[in-house]
């Protein structure tokens, strides 16, 4: 269900959302992840946009502004999402259910760029000419490296690489599938809509608007903030009604095939899935007590 977003979305959501993507890494990472995180997206950015020290010293002060708000708004409704979750994992669901979850990450989501527009529009405005020459390359080399990795080495290799980041995040979750499950989860994958080719494509849409975007808040200042919103809103929903359509669907099929996965699992899978959702909500309460 990922799409390509770069900087800002890429920078919001490693902020944002980063107590979420790490959680699927392990568990036992979160505490740990989440501390880094502010020096991560710092060093994100600044890969985007080789900072200036003046710059830096900003960045750094709006991304810890950032995360207080992060730690001390948000954490907490995670929490109470994964306390939801915990409950759902026993039960069986629905495709619908499933994109019912994924439209609240996403409001979360939302929720954290539009609290990183206002600084991100500070850095924008102060953005020198051979920082976005530096962008641009960064944009190429980022686009080699997609090709790299979902065109370069054809259908069949693809297909491999999608089953097996799905079956990594199957197993984090549920603990060993069954041969069953994995032909059910491989069937589901070679089956996905999912277009590299398609999704190169809009990559180089967003960034060419992203550079558009940059140079016409640097020309008008006062309206940087709106600018970059409504880039944004470009990013989640694409202006070529045919990608759009083809996003939508690609989101459908990640909750059909969740559904359909999560309906096969033994109680004692499910039993590992809420072990793992629960402590996952321990660390996140734990990262929104005081030090």
């Amino acid at each position: 269900m990922e799409s390509a977003r770069r900087w800002l979305r890429r920078a919001a959501l490693c902020a944002g959302t980063f107590v979420l993507l790490t959680a699927l890494g392990g568990c036992s990472a979160v505490r740990l992840a989440y501390g880094q995180a502010p020096s991560l997206a710092y060093w994100w950015i600044d890969d985007f946009v080789d900072l200036t020290d003046g710059q830096s010293t900003v960045l750094r002060q709006d991304i810890d502004a950032f995360f207080a708000w992060h730690r001390a708004q948000e954490l907490p409704l995670y929490a109470e999402r994964l306390t939801q979750w915990q409950s759902m994992a026993t039960q069986d669901t629905t495709a619908d259910k499933s994109c019912q979850q994924f439209e609240v990450l996403r409001a979360a989501y939302q929720r954290s760029i539009e609290r990183a527009i206002d600084p991100l529009a500070r850095l924008a405005v102060n953005l020198k000419p051979d920082q976005l020459q530096h962008l641009a390359r960064h944009h190429v080399k980022s686009n080699k490296k997609f090709a790299s990795e979902w065109l370069d080495d054809g259908v069949q290799a693809r297909k491999e690489r999608l089953y097996g980041k799905a079956l990594d995040r199957y197993e984090t979750l549920y603990g060993d599938l069954s041969q069953a499950q994995r032909t059910l989860l491989k069937v589901r994958t070679d089956a996905s809509g999912f277009d590299p080719q398609r999704v190169q494509t809009e990559r180089k849409r967003r960034q060419a608007d992203l550079l558009a975007t940059l140079k016409q808040a640097q020309a008008q200042p006062a309206e940087a903030a709106g600018l970059l919103r409504q880039w944004h809103t470009r990013v989640l929903s694409s202006p070529d009604a045919s990608y759009a359509a083809y996003s939508k669907a690609l989101i459908r099929q990640g909750c059909d095939q969740y559904a359909a996965l999560h309906n096969t699992t033994s109680p004692e899978q499910r039993a590992h899935a809420v072990g793992v959702l629960k402590g996952y909500e321990t660390d996140l309460l734990a990262l929104t007590r005081p030090d």
